[in-house]
């Protein structure tokens, strides 16, 4: 089905030809840059030096939990116009009675913001945030950069990036963003998928080939071979997206007649060009997915890796469930118990939810199959209920005018507007202890909505719409869609004709038009960042978070959901920072910032001095700050909060074993937090309320030393030396930890050449 094969390859004359059998070819440094890969990223390189790249983008876009905070950022930066193409969508905070105001304040302010500095406004529900980059944005040899983790266009050719709010503010003010040139991956295709096997199918087995050991960290994933041609624009795009689950910096299919018609279909043929790799592209490992071996596809809680083919979950669920439920219960630390097994009955699982919805699950050909094979009948009306949530108005019209929502309503399932609520827990969140089945892109722990630490829990698996669709048929009892007896929508039918019209009456575009002259509006809930201290020239943190978790994600950072409301409230949204996972973070890390606020007057406080004299470091010149330990943190989202939070509550490192992704380093640097790493088989035996004392880490990030001594003082007096790492930083990354954050090293005038 998906074969991970750890060699170097070139695509010789469309065949895989491994690099110890490949005679006459370039060496691979030279044969990388025959890649598609290569092509776009060299056509948007803004640096000489051809192992680091320094890229600008073609556009830009974020929604109503992100836009908020980046242009207050931009703003506090010198911010005047919008340089390139910036669609801000409402997509995240569209329940505007969660909160009383605050919700549509922060769309108020968008549209503001869109006015005074020439973007692009997508009112709340008209589509979620990739569906509007997919159609309105995209482009043949383009690359965007998102705010959202999800931010993938490859099937169509562009090059998507989803990283925190720091990197697009800086692209805001025209510098770049930065990365080690990048190994890219071979992703060979053959084969076509059975009926009943969608693109979700395919995506969770690759995710559950790729993710575990982190086979793609960090590299491209290069789509091609003979089954491209065998799968439609929607079928590549449902896979894509979901190629954010294996962790990989980005992706890029070859383009063809298929995707030719789609932008001719969208009313962009100009966007449209052929993409394919150069005779002799060297990749630097392969994954082979023969297409006509995938099966429907389930993965369980609490991650899209934990994926099995559903006719095997279905052979022995006892031993299976069993065995996830006790991995989430270690994971839920005891706060509440997850019971899977109680969804056997009679030697069957049964579901008490499906949902369809967001920019994975609410596209139009998932759609229309999935009301091919409800049509005529019913969900019942017992536990299990069902929702669809088309990803954007465009194809809500396409499915009202053709009759698949017609189909679906009448069997039952509820129809909502675009909205990405259910993917981050906002919305359609199950009852207690029940199983939802989903085609969205996380099943993270809460992702569903559920409060462990209020005794609350729910489980999410994820599953194509098709499957879905086909348990509700069956009344909630675990169907693969293959073995579902339907009729296949005719090609007719599962030809989208878009229609732009709504987008043209409701989407303000105002680039190239802004108008200075223009207030922003804001509402009560919307606050400046407060001012963030620098670096001295010593660092001592206090461990106020240890977290020994296999990874630690985003979600357990700062948690999706119920916060989204104070996204535009940085000491706000902060009080809820780790409330998941280690729920006394927040009055530990405060309790520390106070003794540097205290230090910082010129009253340094008894504790740090005590701590300080075992070290023979000197008050005026140490940073006190809060600091969090976890294994591998940061997989997950690219919202910029899991840092900023950390930051506002007066965190200034992290130290882990490895950084789950690249966008929450990112993250952290950008506000200011020292990314320490542990060397390779380190101990790392120390507890909540032990101090980290770092002497000259200033002078250490200045003149780029990557190994750096530094003590542990614990609570019971004793000290211990601690190696730390801290590599691979650019020279811009070198001066905004020093300066504190990101806003602060453009207030001292950098990175305005």
């Amino acid at each position: 089905m998906v074969e991970v094969i750890h060699k170097g390859a070139y695509l010789v004359d469309g065949q895989i030809v491994w690099a110890g059998e490949a005679a006459g070819q370039e060496p691979p440094a030279l044969a990388r840059e025959k890649t598609i890969a290569y092509s776009i990223l060299r056509a948007h390189q803004k640096g000489t030096d051809r192992d680091k790249l320094r890229l600008k983008f073609d556009a830009l876009i974020s929604h109503d939990i992100t836009f908020v905070g980046i242009i207050q950022t931009a703003k506090a930066s010198g911010l005047k116009e919008f340089p390139i193409p910036y669609a801000m969508t409402n997509c995240h905070n569209s329940l505007c009675a969660v909160g009383g105001t605050i919700n549509e304040d922060d769309h108020a302010f968008g549209l503001s913001a869109a006015k005074k500095y020439g973007g692009i406004y997508v009112p709340p529900n008209q589509a979620v945030i990739h569906q509007y980059a997919r159609e309105r944005l995209a482009g043949c040899g383009k690359m965007i950069l998102g705010s959202d983790s999800h931010t993938r266009y490859g099937a169509y050719g562009c090059m998507g990036v989803g990283e925190g709010g720091g990197e697009l503010v800086k692209q805001l003010l025209e510098n770049t963003y930065d990365v080690p040139a990048p190994e890219v991956v071979l992703v060979y295709l053959t084969g076509q998928p059975r009926k009943g096997v969608g693109p979700q199918d395919v995506a969770l087995a690759l995710v559950a080939a790729t993710f575990p050991k982190g086979d793609v960290k960090n590299k491209i994933l290069e789509f091609v071979g003979p089954g491209v041609q065998n799968l439609s624009a929607d079928f590549r795009i449902g896979i894509d997206v979901m190629t954010t689950e294996t962790s990989c910096l980005s992706s890029i299919w070859e383009t063809d007649d298929t995707i030719r018609a789609y932008y001719e279909n969208i009313g962009r043929p100009e966007e449209y060009r052929p993409l394919h790799p150069q005779n002799g592209a060297y990749y630097d490992s392969v994954v082979t997915i023969d297409l006509s071996r995938v099966e429907c596809m389930i993965a369980l809680p609490f991650h899209p890796s934990i994926a099995y083919p559903i006719h095997e979950l279905q052979s022995r669920p006892e031993e299976i469930l069993a065995q996830v439920e006790e991995n989430c219960n270690k994971q839920l630390g005891g706060k509440v118990t997850m019971d899977l097994t109680r969804n056997i009955v009679d030697g069957k699982i049964t579901c008490d939810q499906g949902v369809i919805v967001g920019c994975s699950g609410g596209m139009y050909e998932n759609i229309v199959e999935a009301a091919a094979i409800l049509k005529g009948h019913s969900i019942g009306n017992g536990y299990f209920d069902m929702s669809v949530y088309p990803s954007s108005t465009p194809i809500s019209l396409a499915i009202t005018k053709n009759g698949a929502a017609a189909a679906l309503m009448e069997a039952g399932c509820v129809m909502k507007p675009a909205f990405c609520g259910p993917c981050f827990g906002a919305g359609d969140t199950p009852a207690n202890n029940t199983l939802s089945i989903r085609h969205a892109t996380r099943n993270f722990a809460n992702r569903e909505g559920s409060k462990p630490g209020s005794g609350q829990i729910s489980a999410v698996a994820l599953m194509d719409a098709r499957s879905i669709a086909a348990t509700a048929r069956n009344g909630g009892v675990l169907t693969a869609a293959t073995d579902i007896d339907y009729e296949s929508p005719t090609a007719e039918e599962l030809r989208y004709h878009f229609d732009g019209s709504v987008y043209d009456k409701r989407v303000y575009n105002g680039f190239g038009k802004a108008d200075p002259a223009a207030d922003l509006r804001y509402g009560p809930n919307i606050k400046d960042w407060p001012q963030m201290p620098k670096l001295e020239e010593d660092l001592l943190v206090k461990l106020c978070a240890v977290i020994h978790d296999p990874v630690t994600t985003t979600d357990e950072l700062i948690p999706s959901g119920e916060t989204s409301s104070y996204r535009s409230n940085p000491i706000g949204l902060s009080e809820f920072a780790l409330s998941r996972r280690v729920p006394e973070y927040v009055g530990r890390s405060k309790a520390v910032r106070a003794l540097e606020e205290q230090r910082e007057r010129g009253e340094a406080p008894a504790e740090v001095l005590a701590v300080l004299e075992k070290v023979g470091g000197d008050a005026e010149r140490t940073t006190v700050g809060s600091c969090i330990y976890a294994e591998k943190p940061g997989d997950g989202s690219a919202r910029e909060q899991a840092a900023s939070c950390q930051k506002v509550l007066g965190g200034f490192a992290n130290i882990c074993r490895e950084y789950a992704t690249k966008r929450y380093r990112s993250n952290c640097i950008n506000w200011g937090i020292v990314p320490f790493t542990l060397p390779e088989g380190a101990d790392f035996p120390y507890e909540d309320g032990d101090w980290v004392y770092v002497p000259g880490i200033k002078k250490a990030i200045a003149d780029e030393v990557e190994d750096i001594p530094a003590q542990v003082i614990t609570a019971d007096g004793e000290i211990h030396p601690l190696q730390l790492r801290c590599a691979g930083l650019t020279a811009d990354e070198r001066q905004i930890l020093q300066e504190g954050c990101l806003m602060n090293y453009y207030a001292a005038g950098y990175g305005k050449d």
